[in-house]
């Protein structure tokens, strides 16, 4: 067994359907009394943010719910001012991983800036973040965020990681996600899947970060199927939030690779959302790493209910892969760049820029020329 590095976080995470309405009391508990919420308009039109408000009462003093996909720079800005001037003492992330990572990232900024608040702890070295996550994406969970920076036209996703931006109080309430629409549901599942897939042959895993990575698996693709047909299924809505609650574990505390590396930079210069470009680089990574990962990846077969004995580790997970994209395709979801808006002519860019990408450097099967990203942009092209 290779030797390894694991670090732990201190959170609380409350889990339940109904358990929004405990928000107020676990808030009285850490003694923040001036709130920041920041989310979407959606989040307000499904009505979960009156819920917010309603639980959070005179706490709440400041509310940012235009947060665009992708964290974009002039957003920071504004949700920065709006912190600064209302003197919080905690952020709230309300939605997918574009809200929680947005509270992230003003969070780390009023830090870098040396304007934390004098009523945040003294234990705490920044501002609190707290998340209620209404999608599978995981980032409630991890020490990284991403933040879209735009210069000369030019836009790139650049990420940042520390410790101390971990959300402190993370609540999972079943019930907000009952409305999330088919193809969000669909696009997120497959994110928290790929968290599993990636950790599993991350070169930095870890025994605990690989048992969660596959109870993850096992979770998400029983309940997602179920999730996107009867997205009022209570059952299986809060077995997928379990299974997305493993995905991020597992990807807190392990390096992502290609997979996750050329999704960014998908989404941050292409424009491609996070969950879809998972469904369209899912397979053809796996496959891309598949000499190098099969042992690895075997147990995540046997996980999805996939014979492993009397054939070969390749071909059982050649099985897995073909079953992912299956899986992928029968919720609808796009298979090919083509189909999102990514031209032929952009391929050689792109590939450049996931050259340079740290978790595409991370890779357990290494990576030394674009020519090898580009190819595997063209497969899924």
């Amino acid at each position: 067994m290779q030797d390894f590095r694991y670090t732990g976080f201190a959170q609380e995470i409350l889990s339940g359907a109904g358990m929004l309405a405990q928000l107020g009391q676990a808030i009285d508990r850490f003694g923040w009394q001036r709130v920041m919420l920041c989310s979407t308009q959606s989040q307000r039109r499904n009505g979960h943010i009156p819920s917010v408000e309603q639980a959070l009462g005179e706490r709440l003093v400041a509310v940012y719910e235009h947060v665009q996909p992708h964290v974009q720079d002039f957003q920071v800005e504004e949700a920065l001012m709006l912190a600064r001037e209302r003197r919080v003492d905690a952020i709230l992330g309300l939605g997918g991983g574009s809200p929680i990572g947005m509270a992230k990232t003003v969070s780390f900024a009023l830090e870098k800036r040396g304007e934390k608040q004098a009523s945040s702890p003294i234990t705490q070295p920044l501002v609190p973040v707290i998340a209620i996550p209404t999608t599978y994406a995981g980032s409630e969970l991890t020490p990284v965020y991403g933040v879209t920076e735009h210069v000369d036209e030019q836009a790139r996703k650049v990420t940042v990681s520390d410790v101390r931006i971990v959300p402190k109080l993370i609540i999972y309430d079943p019930l907000l996600t009952l409305d999330l629409p088919p193809e969000l549901t669909a696009s997120t599942g497959i994110n928290a899947l790929a968290h599993c897939i990636e950790a599993l042959y991350s070169i930095t895993r870890n025994p605990p970060s690989t048992a969660v990575a596959l109870s993850g698996v096992r979770a998400i693709t029983s309940a997602l199927p179920r999730c996107y047909e009867t997205g009022d299924d209570l059952e299986a809505r809060t077995e997928m939030l379990n299974g997305a609650l493993l995905a991020g574990m597992a990807l807190a505390h392990v390096s992502m690779a290609l997979h996750h590396g050329l999704c960014h930079v998908l989404g941050g210069s292409a424009g491609v959302p996070h969950g879809i470009a998972n469904g369209i680089i899912l397979p053809h990574a796996m496959r891309f790493n598949l000499d190098a990962t099969a042992a690895l990846l075997a147990p995540a077969a046997e996980a999805m209910g996939i014979a492993t004995t009397g054939r070969s580790t390749e071909e059982a997970v050649e099985e897995a892969i073909q079953a992912i994209y299956s899986l992928i395709g029968g919720m609808h979801l796009p298979q090919r760049l083509r189909d999102v808006g990514v031209q032929e002519s952009d391929l050689p860019h792109l590939a450049q820029l996931a050259l340079a990408n740290r978790s595409v450097q991370n890779n357990p099967r290494p990576i030394s020329n674009a020519a090898q990203l580009e190819a595997i942009l063209r497969a899924a092209w």
